[in-house]
């Protein structure tokens, strides 16, 4: 049920002199679409009668298939606070459908809404609250992005040291003008790098929050001069960039991985649901995990988790409890990174976790050591296993693992496979700088 009416919106775009609307959708690989209508057709849109051609979007459906219909969800509808303020811009996000409207099953965000009701039919509610990081690097003469870092600051650093505050201040309150609740904003661990966090919240109204936030960070970085990127890892030797995903179930009211009476705060159904991902981890590293560069960060020695293991203690694994109990009791996973489709991710993560649930799949017991400073024996006898180590291993597993399929859909999960495969074929047959500055004089 939304909570705006069609005479709310035609109010607000009368009243906030709205001369263009843009309807946004997300292709298959996480990049964000569009066309722009202006007020005469919103009408037209509202009755959900706004064509694309389906066939020019990258992972969607053959020209013999095309036509596709964008059906706004109304209650998505922001203005853009980086645009003119007379002659303003608004945007909708929207579903993708067929011409009988029936939903489209290529769909990323219908993906997620079907995961989602079937969390709903076994009683619960998913919140995730994102942790996304990005770097600010100058660009050239051209405005073409360059390596050169904004500052030289570390973790928690200020002004004048961080560089990057004054454009990351202007990012907060955009997003604050669009009804984010950034909850925290500060300079990350690597030179250059950022990261801007707002408050959980039902997973699908957070996936469309983490595609607005990107063009928010990418749109405000370039009124600055700077370039943003969400890319895993764009320099070697430091940290890469990750997605902290937060996680937790309600039954109504409740927080459904709580449970006062167990002596660390975690219900059955918390242990279930960490374990249904422990159990798929490696199916779902490519959806979590999809560019080459992806597996770059996924390396010991720059806090990026490499091992499949769980701890309330510490933050090498996989998957950390933070110490937040009551309502605020959380699973976060620390290997998604921001190339990722949040739609897609969201998905298969809740996926997992819920054939944890249903199947009561116990995880091992939780790794309260460093788990980079054990031995590979002891990792061993640890039952602790890696995460795949590039994408052509990540997809291989995705391969095998029938639930990854189930949940994808046959269309999605071909297209996906078939793309990636493509991706790794042409990564691997390139000659990089590296093996020229390896190989080129030695031999």
């Amino acid at each position: 049920m939304s909570i705006l009416s069609r005479e709310d919106i035609v109010k607000l775009v009368q009243e906030e002199d709205v001369q263009f609307i843009r309807l946004q959708f997300t292709d298959l690989f996480g990049q964000l679409k569009n066309v722009a209508i202006t007020p005469s057709q919103l009408d037209k849109c509202l009755d959900n009668r706004c064509m694309i051609d389906g066939s020019s979007i990258e992972g969607f459906v053959r020209i013999e298939e095309s036509d596709m219909y964008l059906f706004p969800d109304i209650d998505s509808i922001n203005l853009l606070p980086w645009r003119p303020q007379q002659g303003r811009v608004a945007r909708f996000i929207c579903d993708v459908h067929r011409p009988d409207g029936a939903p489209f099953e290529g769909s990323p965000r219908y993906i997620l809404q079907h995961q989602l009701e079937r969390a709903k039919k076994m009683g619960y509610a998913f919140n995730v609250g994102p942790e996304l990081e990005f770097f600010l690097f100058h660009t050239d003469d051209q405005g073409s992005p360059t390596l050169e870092t904004h500052d030289d600051a570390g973790y928690f650093d200020l002004g004048p040291t961080d560089m990057g505050e004054n454009a990351r201040r202007e990012m907060v309150l955009a997003l604050e003008q669009m009804g984010f609740e950034v909850e925290a904003s500060h300079h990350e661990v690597a030179p250059g790098q950022h990261e801007i966090d707002f408050r959980f919240d039902d997973a699908l109204i957070t996936a469309d929050r983490v595609m607005t936030f990107k063009l928010a960070v990418k749109t405000i970085a370039q009124r600055h001069g700077l370039h943003a990127t969400f890319m895993a890892k764009p320099i070697s030797g430091i940290n890469g960039s990750g997605m902290h995903t937060n996680m937790s179930l309600m039954k109504g009211s409740d927080n459904a991985f709580y449970d006062e009476s167990s002596s660390d705060g975690l219900s059955m159904t918390a242990r279930y649901f960490i374990g249904g991902i422990i159990e798929h981890m490696r199916g779902i590293t490519a959806i979590t995990n999809p560019t080459v560069n992806s597996y770059k960060r996924l390396v010991p020695g720059f806090e990026a988790p490499v091992y499949i293991a769980w701890s309330m203690a510490n933050r090498s694994p996989l998957i950390r409890i933070p110490a937040a109990r009551g309502k605020a009791t959380r699973v976060e996973l620390r290997s998604p990174d921001p190339t990722c489709n949040p739609y897609l991710s969201f998905a298969v993560i809740l996926a997992a976790g819920l054939n944890g649930i249903e199947k009561k799949t116990v995880p091992p017991e939780p790794v309260n050591r460093n788990i980079f400073s054990m031995s590979e024996q002891d990792r061993k006898e640890c039952g602790i296993m890696e995460l795949p180590g590039t994408l052509k291993e990540a997809i291989e597993c995705m391969k095998e693992d029938p639930l990854v399929r189930d949940v994808l859909g046959g269309h999605i999960f071909e297209r996906f496979v078939e793309a990636k495969e493509k991706e790794w074929d042409d990564f691997r047959v390139r000659v990089t700088a590296w093996e020229l500055e390896s190989y080129l004089t030695r031999y």
